[in-house]
């Protein structure tokens, strides 16, 4: 099994979740988060006054599949979710070494 952790900008979600349910993935975490890469944040003016945002909002999901799907959600994912501009996002794959689901004690693949 792999987790597949996406930090997206926050109006491309909804393409993404509706992408990657085409695809039959029964569920995804979502977390609103902050952060900065190679863009490092920007400037604003506000009320006259001028400030540095050094974290940009962004949504992480995660999601974890069946080894054999992760490139194809991965993939479905990054063209949902490309804007063609700095600050697009990322994707990061990991192993899952074990999964259970706490309601019926189900294990790894009856699991997810």
């Amino acid at each position: 099994m792999k987790k597949i952790e996406a930090i997206i900008k926050p109006f491309k979600l909804d393409a993404v979740k509706e992408a990657v349910t085409a695809l039959g993935v029964h569920g995804m975490t979502v977390s609103e988060v902050k952060g900065f890469g190679r863009q490092k944040g920007h400037t604003e003016i506000y009320r006259g006054a001028e400030y540095v945002v050094d974290f940009v909002a962004k949504v992480k999901v995660e999601i974890v599949v069946e080894s054999e799907r992760a490139e194809q959600v991965m993939e479905t994912i990054v063209k949902a979710a490309r804007n063609g501009n700095i600050g697009d996002g990322k994707i990061f794959v990991s192993p899952v070494e074990k999964v259970c689901r706490i309601r019926t004690g189900e294990l790894n693949q009856d699991a997810i």
